[in-house]
């Protein structure tokens, strides 16, 4: 059987500059590569367990010919040895995820193709948990470590995403687990009564002190909580619409001239439109709202830099937490400006809403 011909530098540039398309064998496996369309590069073949195998090695403007052969030569060289180069190739990939966040990068391309909504657990991880852990190395995460996270958002008055976080801090080490990095999960002694308890259904309603006292604050902390923050929940409160309702409201669904707002149907939660009046002191806020838009879709238009055209999910939330003195990610808390009332969620302005209609005596069905 005839040696097969060695490539020569010549011959491979001369095949690149005609783009003579096709694979072209330089012996012992290795081939360069000149695709239909895309960048010429190197390959190897080789048999592993009685199937025949095929590993891309490099692209050719970044290895030279003299760099395939020897490329090649060591992966033939581990194959000999009993190990699969594309194995080996695979294992070398996980061995360059070393931080808690070079974990979560990786779990997250798993969400990604299992989860419809990603991003709720990306946006826990990366405001919640990554401040605390995210650059300290795998094997170097301990209980200790989970308890800190899990107890500065349980402090910060957020039970729920206490619980989320640790909901992921399990899959998520779980993960690392299977991926041959860590041989223990240090999530796995902690339970929801650990972090935010048994959730139940909330029943706050501000009263109208508190929601003096609240508005008074926000209004004088205009620095940290911005005037578009304080029209959303004044909005809220006299609107009883959900935060998501409001946050990606569009202008087109208003007639401002009528004073209604015509919420449809695919942005309801209950899946059903429904015309809402709006009052004077409501059409004034929006007005307000409608110059602060600098012609914006959107009523609310996000303030900085986000995939999102529009007021963030969380971003309430937050602001109301700095209020109360508690700032996700930050080490040094804000001062808590709220005294004695009782931390509140934006959802709580819905419930209160409701429960200042029923004080009014409007009809339940209306309310």
């Amino acid at each position: 059987m005839a040696a097969t011909n060695k490539l020569t530098v010549k011959e491979v540039e001369s095949k690149i500059k005609n783009g003579e398309v096709g694979r072209y064998a330089d012996g012992s496996g290795l081939y360069f590569v000149m695709p239909k369309s895309g960048t010429p590069y190197w390959m190897l073949r080789y048999t592993s367990n009685k199937k025949r195998k095929e590993m891309t090695l490099g692209k050719y403007a970044d290895i030279s010919l003299k760099g395939a052969r020897f490329e090649a030569a060591s992966k033939m060289k581990q194959l000999r040895e009993g190990l699969d180069p594309l194995l080996a190739k695979k294992r070398a990939e996980q061995e360059s995820i070393k931080t808690v966040n070079d974990l979560f990068d990786e779990w997250f391309k798993e969400l990604s193709k299992r989860l419809k909504h990603p991003n709720i657990p990306k946006r826990v991880y990366t405001k919640d948990i990554a401040p605390h852990i995210g650059e300290f190395k795998i094997e170097q995460i301990s209980s200790r470590d989970i308890r800190t996270v899990i107890t500065s958002i349980k402090d910060s008055g957020r039970p729920s995403i206490a619980n989320d976080a640790l909901g992921y801090c399990k899959q998520l080490f779980t993960f690392g687990i299977k991926l041959d990095l860590i041989a223990n999960n240090p999530a796995l002694a902690f339970s929801f009564s650990d972090a935010g308890g048994v959730e139940k259904s909330r029943e706050r309603a501000l009263s109208k002190d508190e929601l003096r006292q609240f508005f008074s604050v926000a209004k004088e902390n205009n620095h940290s909580f911005s005037r578009d923050n304080y029209l959303a929940c004044l909005l809220l409160l006299c609107l009883g619409v959900r935060k998501s309702e409001l946050c990606e409201a569009k202008w087109n669904e208003f007639d401002l001239d009528e004073g209604i707002w015509e919420l449809p149907a695919n942005r309801s939660k209950t899946g059903t439109g429904f015309t809402i009046p709006l009052a004077p002191e409501v059409l004034e806020w929006l007005n307000e709202l409608k110059v602060r838009g600098f012609s914006s879709e959107y009523v609310f238009p996000s303030r900085r830099s986000s995939k999102k055209p529009h007021m963030g999910a969380d971003t309430l939330n937050r602001a109301i937490s700095k209020l109360f003195g508690h700032e996700a990610g930050k080490k040094k808390q804000p001062p808590n400006l709220m005294g004695d009332v009782p931390h509140f969620t934006v959802h709580d302005l819905r419930r209160t809403c409701r429960t200042l209609l029923a004080q009014q005596g409007t009809p339940g069905h209306v309310a």
